[in-house]
């Protein structure tokens, strides 16, 4: 009756549908329930931290980041809420591509072992290179991630792959850590990868070396979720003129919209791990 009340008339509809249009009038007047009021205070949220991923954000990032903000609603309520009001995600596009790879030097082993969760920043690291179609012609970016925060510390983008392209990540991610401690530095068998000058740069900086099976993605899989978000949320929503055009949104995507989500992850979880490790009050 409310959506169509101003095509017909409430009485004529009262009649149609047997109800009393007082009853009708009543409800119009009759203030919103808590539930009610939480849930339009819960929408205009979504609203605007949809408007700010330029609409990415499906129900269950969009249920993450609601958490990393201290907010208790359930996936599933988010979810109601984004379907009833016409509020949708981009979806993952599936593609699968065979890259080439090289022989895995005799003393390199798998040292992650599919393991992508860390206990301490900079201890496991993974790294991989992807590709941007320009105007231009390709742009390459290699990227380099930590297992803990799950944020990108070193990264590089270059109109060639090679050696170089994946030494500049590298370089950016020992910069940003604060000690020298040993870390995992985990890849898949690409060229740049087993090539001499990378293994040796490798041992002269405390990073050992770990290298996923041949034609096994799913070993560096951390690397690839991560590209395959970038692609999702950016890459495949815009067509790059030029390769200066796709190295700035990249930037911006790394350093404004993806490190500051990680590390609202993080800051929840040190709020959540806090909370349990309080002493219970016992009462008097």
């Amino acid at each position: 009756m409310e959506r169509c009340r101003y095509a017909y008339p409430i009485r004529l509809m009262s009649r149609c549908l047997k109800v009393s249009a007082s009853g009708y009038y009543a409800w119009r007047e009759r203030s919103l329930g808590r539930r009610a009021r939480d849930n339009q205070r819960l929408m205009k949220r979504i609203v605007d931290l949809h408007t700010a991923s330029d609409g990415v954000l499906g129900s269950p990032r969009m249920w993450e980041e609601l958490r990393y903000e201290g907010e208790t609603c359930s996936r599933n309520r988010v979810a109601r809420l984004m379907r009833t009001n016409g509020i949708v995600g981009v979806p993952q596009r599936h593609r699968w591509r065979r890259k080439p790879s090289g022989p895995r030097p005799a003393d390199i082993q798998n040292h992650l072992a599919r393991d992508f969760e860390a206990s301490h920043p900079n201890t496991k690291w993974v790294v991989d290179i992807t590709y941007l179609r320009t105007g231009e012609g390709w742009l390459y970016l290699c990227a380099v991630i930590d297992l803990y925060s799950k944020q990108v510390v070193g990264w590089s983008m270059s109109r060639q792959q090679e050696r170089t392209l994946v030494l500049q990540s590298v370089l950016m991610a020992l910069w940003q850590r604060e000690e020298a401690t040993p870390v995992v530095l985990h890849s898949d068998r690409g060229t740049q990868f087993t090539s001499d000058e990378y293994q040796q740069f490798l041992a002269g900086h405390n990073l050992t070396c770990s290298m996923s099976a041949v034609g096994s993605c799913a070993d560096n899989a951390a690397a690839e979720s991560f590209f395959g978000l970038l692609k999702r949320d950016r890459v495949h929503r815009r067509q790059y003129t030029t390769r200066a055009e796709a190295r700035a949104d990249v930037f911006d995507y790394i350093e404004r919209f993806h490190n500051p989500r990680m590390r609202r992850r993080l800051e929840r979880l040190a709020r959540e791990e806090a909370l349990l490790t309080q002493p219970s009050v016992e009462s008097g």
